[in-house]
């Protein structure tokens, strides 16, 4: 690589601070960046839009003094349009979408903290998975093994962090999409709180309240730090998240004292978890001991069966509207218009009744007060990542004809991350481990509803005792882009 040839080596407030200091330029930045995609890219298919143009006119047009400053940036293809850029949500028939004419909140906010947009991020269609195949794009790949999946929906962001594209990308979370991936590709995933994060002013909530937007990062205080530039209610929310006590970027500098951490195996659905998953729950268990806190086995008492179903009704009506969603098309989406499990969870979708979908509204409520029940006692619940590493591509197929076969696929790899969409807590994953093969492998903090300050904490205090940001695929560390 030429030109800046220490990009590599910062996160992206490390990044924004060399700026600061007038040691580098946002345009050496940006093509740092652009070098990596073209270098990288074609390996791993994460970036299916290059928006090299739109990124330098944003430099030449002045960028705010935000503590993001010059630090280049990729939007995910699905939620947060963009003012000019098309949005295709990974799907053919979305795919000539007319472009936004105007910033969602939560884009207005990232320009504001001085990140430089160049590009979006492959995603499946309509983010219905936590793998990154459709069909409009192609298949993103791991970059630490390209049979695998670099997880979903968020899998091209993952995927270009990994890859050290860049040190902070944008994701968002319906059932697992900003934690999957981290888990998969080796990166920091937070789900903020429900309501953290606004979707003002396109819509009050997504997914009936499960979905929300972050980032996949390098580094806990980045993660930190961008929450702390787009936190915060947009004009006519439905409701808003418990204001923060401080800065989030400040909790990953301060001591968390002694926590009382539960930690549980038992997946909701009874998934069967991978012996490489519990050793490293087993690991971080008796880290977490050493640093101090006070960590005991304790399985919450939920409705265990009832998560995966709720969240079927919820995604599955949702997914009945969305296809009829196109802006100029004038019509739902045909049966050959997209990929066949989007087209099945709709069917399904249709055979909801309105009383089912306000007793699944109910239900994934009533979760919520049983998890707070339980963090009356506990300050952070830990639990495995995901039940394996990262599956290999083409296992979990949204062409495959049995809608439940693929729904069950899906909870069976990723059983831990849809439990706290419902109940709307922060979920923090942490790329702890390694697999004997090599893949990532991560554990998952879960906060009370409200709380991401603790989870910042406990991670930043993880992060400094297991560092992770000196792991580098193959990918990165040869220079290789084949």
């Amino acid at each position: 690589m030429s030109g800046f040839t220490e990009y590599e080596k910062y996160d992206a407030l490390g990044l924004a601070d060399l700026v600061k200091r007038r040691e580098v330029t946002p345009e050496e930045l940006l093509d740092a960046a652009i070098e990596r995609v073209e270098a990288r890219n074609p390996a791993i298919n994460a970036v299916t839009m290059k928006l090299y143009n739109y990124g330098r006119k944003m430099i030449a047009n002045g960028l705010p003094d935000g503590p993001f400053r010059g630090v280049p940036f990729l939007m995910k293809d699905l939620t947060s349009p963009i003012a000019g850029v098309r949005m295709t949500r990974g799907s053919k028939f979305f795919a000539d979408t007319p472009p936004s004419t105007t910033d969602s909140e939560h884009v207005k906010r990232l320009r504001k903290a001085g990140l430089v947009i160049f590009g979006r991020t492959n995603t499946c269609e309509l983010g219905l998975s936590l793998t990154c195949e459709p069909q409009l794009h192609g298949p993103t790949r791991n970059p630490w093994n390209g049979a695998h999946i670099s997880g979903g929906s968020s899998g091209g962001a993952a995927a270009a962090v990994a890859a050290r594209i860049l040190p902070i990308a944008h994701a968002s979370d319906g059932f697992g999409s900003i934690r999957a991936p981290a888990a998969c590709c080796g990166l920091v995933g937070l789900k903020p709180t429900r309501s953290r994060n606004t979707f003002a002013p396109f819509a009050g909530e997504g997914l009936g309240g499960v979905s929300t937007e972050h980032a996949v990062t390098l580094s806990i205080r980045d993660s930190a730090a961008l929450l702390d530039a787009t936190r915060g209610a947009g004009p006519g929310d439905p409701y808003v998240a418990p204001a923060p006590a401080g800065p989030y970027l400040q909790e990953a500098g301060t001591n968390p004292g002694r926590l009382k951490i539960a930690w549980t195996a038992a997946a909701p659905n009874g998934a069967r978890v991978d012996a490489e998953c519990l050793h490293l729950l087993a690991q971080t268990v008796k880290l977490c001991a050493d640093l101090g806190h006070y960590v005991e086995e304790r399985d919450p008492d939920i409705e265990r069966a009832a998560v995966v179903p709720t969240f079927l009704t919820l995604a599955s009506a949702n997914t009945v509207v969305n296809l009829a969603s196109h802006p100029t098309a004038g019509r739902p989406a045909r049966e050959d218009e997209v990929e066949r499990i989007t087209w099945l969870t709709a069917k399904m979708g249709e055979n909801i009744g309105a009383p089912d979908y306000v007793r699944a509204t109910q239900t994934a409520h009533r979760l919520g007060r049983q998890m707070a029940a339980f963090h009356a006692d506990w300050d952070v619940l830990l639990t495995p990542g995901l039940s394996s590493p990262a599956v290999k591509l083409g296992w979990l197929d949204m062409m495959m004809d049995d809608v439940n076969e693929y729904w069950r696929r899906v909870f069976d790899f990723s059983p831990f991350t849809v439990w706290f969409n419902l109940t709307g807590q922060p979920g923090l994953m942490l790329p702890l481990g390694q697999s004997t093969a090599g893949l990532p492998l991560a554990v998952q903090l879960v906060g009370r509803f409200g709380d991401e300050s603790t989870l910042i904490r406990l991670g930043a205090q993880l992060e400094a005792a297991r560092p992770w940001f000196g792991r580098k695929p193959a990918l990165v560390s040869s220079g290789n882009s084949s």
